[in-house]
């Protein structure tokens, strides 16, 4: 068994962390995306509220793009291509893997029309009718909505009698009774698929990928040396060029350059927002770095000393009752602060209404549980 693929017999094989890596990098792109739309929409609702609402269908609209243009240049997806790795055309008869492993996309192995639009099947189509249909199974579920308690009850209770008695109210019980299960199969379908590349019993670690007609190699010595000659071959000479011509290409260019340039721009602003968003969380240790502008906490209140006319409390004597002078069984507060056994706390309240400790006014509603 080879866990990583790297034992010198095929060094272009990539190992399945660095695909369950970039899968992972896939996974953080949509929430990231969302995050940043939601905070920007919150300053201009007037023209990002539509977008965000609309989030999976804005989302896959700039993925098809990004990997359309990731699978035509480079012969990859944008993950794919962050963590160095590469599709090629399954060939008919397999190659020695000594020589296979001699790195460049040969003719005959580079992504035609069709195994590019299966590819974006994949990676664009199938997502996104997954998130449509854990949206719509959350919605089923009764989450809360933009309407107000009141209408979404008569919302609910409405559509309820109507769904009983046609095709719509069928489906939707249907479906919110096996999509858990359905999911489910799915994710153990992957796993099994994931461990039997691991054990070197498949060629693909996802299985459609038999379908679509490629594997996922990693990117050779010559690759990288395609990819700086044509970074060459891009440089435009100030001597051969005029100024109107260089505009002109550049123009043309830059779409293309934004696109490659989202190979690090994107990771990079992920990071980013996912360090705002600890720095800026309540329990950041960062926080406590910074002076709030109201001055310093409020220190807790101290301890009600004891009344001279109530019991005696023995400061030294920890998780034992005052009351029954045991060790304390179902830890129970007074709003003196004092801890007492529930059973002894509340007899005291409802003969006396007062802690005996500090003899202050208490109430059975006041009686709070205390989790030890």
């Amino acid at each position: 068994m080879e866990f990583f693929n790297d034992n010198g017999t095929d060094p272009l094989k990539p190992s399945l962390f660095e695909l369950l890596a970039q899968e992972q990098l896939k996974d953080l792109l949509q929430p990231a995306l969302k995050y940043v739309l939601a905070v920007f929409a919150q300053r201009y609702p007037r023209y990002l509220l539509r977008i965000v609402n609309r989030h999976e269908e804005f989302y896959a609209f700039i993925m098809f793009i990004v990997e359309k243009h990731y699978l035509t240049k480079h012969n990859s997806s944008f993950s794919e291509n962050f963590y160095g790795l590469k599709r090629r055309r399954r060939p008919y008869i397999e190659t020695d893997r000594a020589s296979a492993a001699v790195g460049g996309i040969p003719a005959g192995e580079a992504l035609r029309r069709h195994e590019i639009w299966r590819s974006l099947l994949f990676l664009v189509g199938v997502p996104y009718l997954r998130a449509k249909a854990q949206d719509y199974f959350e919605e089923l579920g009764g989450g809360v909505g933009s309407e107000s308690f009141d209408e979404g009850l008569d919302r609910r209770r409405v559509q309820a009698l109507t769904d009983q008695a046609c095709f719509r109210g069928r489906f939707r019980r249907v479906f919110k009774a096996i999509y858990p299960y359905m999911n489910i199969s799915l994710e153990l379908w992957l796993l099994v698929w994931n461990v039997a590349y691991l054990f070197d019993r498949t060629t693909a670690y996802r299985p459609w990928l038999n379908w679509v007609g490629v594997d996922i190699r990693r990117l050779g010595l010559e690759d990288f040396r395609a990819a700086s000659l044509a970074a060459q071959k891009n440089v435009v000479s100030p001597s051969t060029r005029s100024l109107l011509a260089r505009i002109r290409r550049l123009l043309l260019s830059s779409p293309r350059l934004m696109l490659d340039s989202l190979r690090l721009l994107l990771p990079t602003a992920i990071f980013f927002i996912k360090f705002l968003e600890w720095w800026y969380s309540p329990n950041s240790p960062a926080r406590s770095l910074s002076t709030s502008p109201q001055g310093p906490a409020i220190p807790p209140p101290s301890l009600l000393p004891p009344h001279p006319q109530g019991i005696g409390f023995d400061k030294g004597s920890y998780g034992v009752c005052p009351l029954c002078k045991k060790s304390i069984n179902n830890a129970t507060a007074l709003p003196s602060g004092y801890v007492f056994c529930y059973r002894c706390a509340y007899d005291q309240v409802v003969k006396h209404q007062k802690c005996p400790v500090t003899l202050l006014p208490a109430r059975v509603w006041q009686l709070r549980k205390v989790m030890v």
